[in-house]
C-alpha cells in the first residue's frame, strides 16, 4: 500500500505542478474552444485573473505533494480545485473529464493514507 500511495502522491504533485504552471506561465498556448457556455465561462475567469490564483495553488500543493511535506495541507488546497474541475466538465465538457477523474482517484488514495490528520472534522459533534 505505501508504494501506491506514493506514486499516486507523486504523479498527483507532477499533476498539478505541470497544469498549474501551463496555467500560470502560459507555457503551451491552449486550444481552440468552440463558441458555448464553456468558452464564454474561460473567458471570464481568465479575464477576471481567477486562473491565476488557482494556477498559483495548484503549483504550491503539487510542490507540497512532491517534497512529501504538509501532504494534508495539499489535499485540503486541492479537494475544492478538484470538485471545481469536476463540476465544470460534468456541466459543460463531459467529453473532456478524464483527467479530472484520474486527478480526483489519486486524490482519494492520498488521503485515505493520511485520513488521522482528518478525523476530527468527521465527527458529529466536537
Amino acid at each position: 500500500m505505501k508504494i501506491v500511495v506514493l506514486i499516486a502522491r507523486i504523479l498527483l504533485g507532477l499533476m498539478f505542478v505541470l497544469f498549474g504552471a501551463i496555467g500560470l506561465f502560459h507555457l503551451v498556448a491552449p486550444p481552440p474552444m468552440p463558441d458555448g457556455l464553456m468558452k464564454r465561462f474561460s473567458d471570464v475567469l481568465t479575464e477576471a485573473h481567477y486562473t491565476q490564483v488557482v494556477s498559483s495553488l495548484q503549483i504550491i500543493a503539487g510542490l507540497l505533494f512532491l517534497v512529501n511535506r504538509f501532504v494534508p495541507l495539499a489535499l485540503v488546497l486541492l479537494g475544492p480545485i478538484l470538485v471545481n474541475i469536476l463540476l465544470v466538465h460534468i456541466l459543460m465538457a463531459p467529453e473532456s473529464i478524464g483527467a479530472g477523474l484520474v486527478a480526483t482517484v489519486l486524490w482519494f488514495i492520498v488521503f485515505y493514507a493520511h485520513r488521522e490528520a482528518f478525523a476530527g472534522i468527521f465527527k458529529a459533534k466536537a
